[in-house]
């Protein structure tokens, strides 16, 4: 009876694992109806859960399908706590609709209860959807790169959303200037951790130089004072000095060899990339590329 028990058990957790792997790559093809499926089956099988719901609800946001989005979603965070979602570029789609006022509330409340360090929380709702709205093609743009990983040419779709990009970075720049000039620069202290970040993530992803050459100071100060991203900071830094054919400082801007694979930039003195790094609290950029390129970076490092 035991090894009967043991092997419905295994293959009921096989079953879980094969319909969940298969919902991520179905999504990440693009074959949003049948990932669907494959995430309800999920659900079926192994009962309902936060992931398995968000997973669900995302998609269908992503589909402007809000009615079935919402209801998954309000399943998934029936209990949550953290403000993630409210940061989540595949639920911008929910966010015109007066049902996400309510979200934003309940996790808002929900967070405050375990970790009350949210001083000003209008402008932190604001600032999330800020973050929202940055990324909220960026499902759009990775169909692209697949695409053109694959045929060698861009897809003729691509053109209006990257255009569309564009312009909504310009927007949110617009929005974030009149956001600080009222509500000052947002820090961890008053805005928590996620919203902070998003001046960075609109500063970062805006077409001009002379925006990041702006704000690098009072990015840089934050940083070093703990009351904002030093990974987005090393991430513009970078940017400004690739952009300006100069060396990067800490290995954080990619581009594409011969065979398109990607790799970091030329940066500036590399033995002593590290402790760079480690200065602004970051860890070693061997395992960072590693994680985030899959780039095998070599380098010994010295110490001075």
């Amino acid at each position: 009876m035991i090894k009967v028990v043991i092997s419905i058990s295994l293959f009921i957790f096989s079953s879980i694992l094969n319909s969940q792997k298969k919902g991520n790559e179905l999504r990440d093809n693009g074959e949003l109806e049948k990932a669907i499926k494959a995430y309800k089956k999920e659900i079926k099988i192994a009962g309902s859960n936060y992931e398995r719901n968000y997973n669900v609800a995302c998609i269908y946001a992503i589909m402007y399908k809000k009615d079935s989005a919402f209801h998954y979603l309000n399943i998934a965070l029936k209990n949550h706590k953290t403000l993630w979602p409210l940061s989540d570029n595949d639920l911008y789609p929910l966010t015109d609709d007066k049902r996400w006022l309510a979200i934003e509330d309940k996790l808002l409340k929900n967070n405050q209860l375990i970790d009350n360090k949210i001083i000003d929380i209008e402008y932190t709702k604001k600032l999330l959807r800020l973050i929202m709205k940055d990324q909220v093609l960026d499902y759009h743009m990775d169909m692209a790169k697949k695409y053109f990983y694959k045929l060698s040419k861009a897809p003729h779709w691509y053109y209006p959303i990257a255009q569309m990009k564009k312009e909504i970075a310009s927007e949110n720049y617009n929005t974030m200037e009149k956001l600080i000039a009222d509500k000052g620069w947002p820090k961890y202290s008053n805005v928590g951790k996620i919203a902070a970040d998003a001046p960075l993530l609109v500063i970062n992803h805006h077409t001009d130089d002379h925006v990041r050459v702006k704000y690098i100071d009072i990015i840089k100060e934050n940083c070093l004072n703990n009351e904002g991203s030093c990974l987005e900071f090393a991430k513009i830094k970078d940017r400004i000095l690739v952009n300006a054919n100069k060396e990067q400082m800490y290995g954080m801007q990619f581009t594409y060899d011969d065979q398109r694979n990607l790799i970091p930039f030329p940066i500036q003195n590399p033995e002593l990339v590290d402790q760079r790094r480690k200065e602004i609290g970051l860890e070693p950029l061997k395992k960072y590329l590693k994680r985030k390129i899959n780039y095998d970076f070599n380098v010994a490092q010295t110490k001075i």
